[in-house]
């Protein structure tokens, strides 16, 4: 039973960095693609970025919305049993709660970031970028 732990959100000024941890319990993630996505108050989830299941040498392929472009890098430590989130260069609209998810194990282990394609979801940590 895989449970997700996203941690490290808070309250940041424009321009300021910060890091997200996704951290597995229950099983691993090294099988998982695993996407981060966000919501901002009154609109939609969106894709920010996505990583794939694990490879051989534990890396897996990263994929990018374009507001995360140049600016945020997704990662995975499997010795940690973690997926991250760096973000800099932060600006207003990246104000939103940041959610980590993974798909059905064996159903998607490309770099998928639709929203519809995952199953299980954090809690969410709150990112706020504000002078």
């Amino acid at each position: 039973q895989l449970q997700l732990v996203e941690s490290g959100g808070g309250l940041v000024q424009p321009g300021g960095s910060l890091t997200l941890s996704c951290a597995g319990s229950g099983d691993t993630l090294d099988y998982y693609a695993v996407g981060w996505f966000r919501r901002a108050p009154g609109k939609e989830r969106e894709e920010v970025a996505c990583i794939s299941s694990s490879d051989n040498t534990g890396h897996g392929t990263p994929n990018y919305a374009d507001s995360a472009k140049g600016r945020f890098t997704i990662s995975r430590d499997n010795a940690k049993n973690t997926v991250y989130l760096q973000m800099n260069s932060l600006k207003p609209e990246d104000t939103a709660v940041y959610y980590c998810a993974v798909p059905e194990l064996g159903t998607v282990v490309a770099a998928i970031c639709s929203v519809g394609a995952y199953d299980y979801w954090g809690q969410g940590t709150q990112v706020t970028v504000s002078s």
